[in-house]
């Protein structure tokens, strides 16, 4: 299968040399007009070699979507076979807002794996970049192949069997009991993908979504691409440039995870990507700044010293749950591993953390102290809500598919609890609950061979900008300088403050963000900060609170 973008080259150069040397044997037999001289080698940059789609812009059907076009094209489902079948691509648009002033279009990945395009879009409401670049370009997002509206990888007929199925599942194992369980659901789970989406798996790297997205830029007109990738989409943009070195224009990739640990290494994707210790020193940045803060802007603070409270809470929850009553008059058990998995997607924005402070008041809290906390009860329920732990049930297969059809999987599943222990003397809570994350990938048979593993050493001779945040939970700050290494012209953007990844949160770096793309121009060694300190209330947040934390692990899955 495809391995790389030269081989059907390849193929054919082969093809015509041998046919040159059967010529040059038959002249030897019998006489035959002079061969043409050689064609000259092509210089156009490489790109898909496949029928490029017609985009259909439509109004998009919902209510709040005036605002956004909605369109779906078909692409070949294996770039070895282009005019055989095809896979469905789901997009949508802001169209840029002077037209007489527009660049091109500005493909967006917001991250994942298994994160739409579509419905992050739909759910910013509207712009959410600087001015500028919505004056200059159409911003498009669309469903990675697998996600989404995007041929989706489904492992069980519908949400609810699949909710029903996980719904007893731990964040993350913690005992010999959880650890079979653990092991035997996502045995089951890896077996049921496979039977119902085993088609769509196999072709399901993010080197196919790579060429996906260079067949999008053909179709809009693009000579080059302009991209921003969050999060893994930086995964997905460090491929893109491997694969299409010359196609180009500008590259924004902001959260970094190095390509190189991504696809291959020591240990499962969760622990090699170091997320356990990144959340670790982010929490105990939360914890430190929570003390500073004060009862009246931290409640978690109002129990005692923080780090002192929460260690006490998760050793008493990991001998007995916490029963919480929410605020529409039902109860939730709340366990150690839930507890951990809530802290740390909590910890991707700081908007969040005044409310993490409070659902950790109200666990830890006497039952008569939680009940006269009044924003410790709704709190928690508007926290669990936001994470989606008690909402609609958003299906895993779709961020197993890339994820484990990307890299190398060198554990087997009886390997996962030791390598958890190590993780948790290296970064309490958080080491342990990363670790797990690869587990799934044990026991998924299907690979694509057409995923790109390296190299990484980049060939593009276009200058690049990368972001990284001092305490990113996700994406650990120490990956920013490698991740830009790889290139040959990389401009490094330091945001000086706490969460995972720049968007909404950030008003200088939008602004460095749209100099880069408009006129692609950034400084190397610049610093940001973050409009909104942790703990601190400023007009409007209450707006923002109500924003959904983008790209936090999917529940029922620690995910990436």
């Amino acid at each position: 299968m495809l391995r790389t973008l030269h081989r059907h080259a390849a193929r054919t150069t082969a093809a015509a040399a041998a046919g040159a040397l059967l010529l040059a044997g038959a002249s030897a037999a019998a006489a035959s007009p002079p061969a043409p001289p050689p064609t000259e080698p092509s210089t156009e940059p490489a790109q898909v070699d496949a029928p490029v789609p017609e985009i259909d812009w439509q109004a998009c059907d919902g209510e709040g979507l005036e605002a956004f076009d909605c369109a779906s094209v078909e692409v070949p489902t294996d770039y070895d076979d282009p005019e055989g079948a095809t896979t469905t691509i789901a997009l949508t648009r802001l169209p840029a807002t002077e037209p007489d002033q527009r660049i091109g279009s500005l493909f967006v990945n917001f991250g994942g794996p298994g994160g739409p395009g579509v419905d992050t879009m739909h759910m910013l409401g509207g712009p959410f970049l600087d001015p500028q670049v919505h004056t200059s370009f159409d911003v498009i997002g669309f469903d990675p192949r697998g996600v989404g509206l995007s041929d989706p990888v489904t492992c069980f007929p519908n949400a609810d069997a699949e909710n029903e199925f996980l719904a007893d599942l731990p964040a993350f194992p913690t005992n010999a009991s959880e650890r079979a369980t653990f092991m035997a659901t996502f045995a089951a789970t890896a077996a049921a993908c496979e039977l119902l989406s085993g088609d769509r798996i196999e072709h399901a790297s993010t080197a196919n979504v790579a060429r996906d997205m260079d067949l999008l830029r053909q179709a809009v007109g693009d000579e080059e691409l302009s991209y921003l990738g969050y999060s893994y989409g930086t995964v997905l943009g460090a491929t893109y440039s491997a694969l299409f070195p010359d196609r180009i224009r500008a590259a924004v990739l902001d959260g970094t995870l190095d390509p190189e640990v991504w696809s291959g290494g020591n240990g499962s994707v969760g622990y090699r990507t170091g997320q356990g210790v990144a959340a670790d020193e982010t929490f105990q940045e939360f914890l430190q700044l929570c003390a500073e803060a004060g009862p009246e802007a931290c409640p978690l603070a109002a129990l005692g010293d923080p780090g002192e409270v929460v260690e006490d809470l998760f050793d008493r929850l990991k001998d007995e749950p916490a029963e919480v009553a929410l605020p529409d008059g039902s109860t939730m058990e709340v366990g150690y591993s839930d507890a951990v998995a809530m802290a740390f997607s909590s910890l991707y924005s700081p908007l969040a953390w005044t409310d993490l402070a409070a659902a950790l008041a109200q666990l830890a809290a006497p039952p008569q102290q939680a009940m006269s906390t009044q924003r410790s009860v709704d709190s928690l329920g508007e926290l669990l809500r936001r994470l989606g732990l008690i909402e609609d049930y958003s299906g895993l297969g779709s961020a197993l598919a890339s994820m484990c059809v990307d890299g190398d999987h060198p554990l087997k599943p009886w390997d996962y609890p030791a390598q958890a222990a190590a993780a948790d003397e290296e970064a309490p809570h958080f080491g342990a609950f990363r670790s797990w994350v690869g587990l799934q990938c044990e026991f998924v048979q299907y690979r694509d061979d057409d995923a790109y593993m390296g190299p990484w050493e980049q060939q593009t001779d276009a200058t690049v900008m990368v972001i990284g945040t001092r305490f990113d939970p996700a994406t650990p700050y120490s990956f920013t300088q490698p991740y830009a290494d790889h290139f040959q012209d990389a401009r490094v953007l330091t945001v000086e403050g706490y969460g995972h990844t720049t968007l909404g949160i950030s008003s200088c770096a939008n602004a460095a963000i749209a100099t880069y793309l408009v006129d692609l121009e950034a400084d190397d060694g610049a610093t940001c900060q973050q409009d909104i300190a942790p703990f601190e209330t400023l007009p409007g947040q209450a707006e923002l609170d109500e924003s959904p934390l983008l790209m936090a692990p999917i529940p029922g899955l620690p995910g990436v």
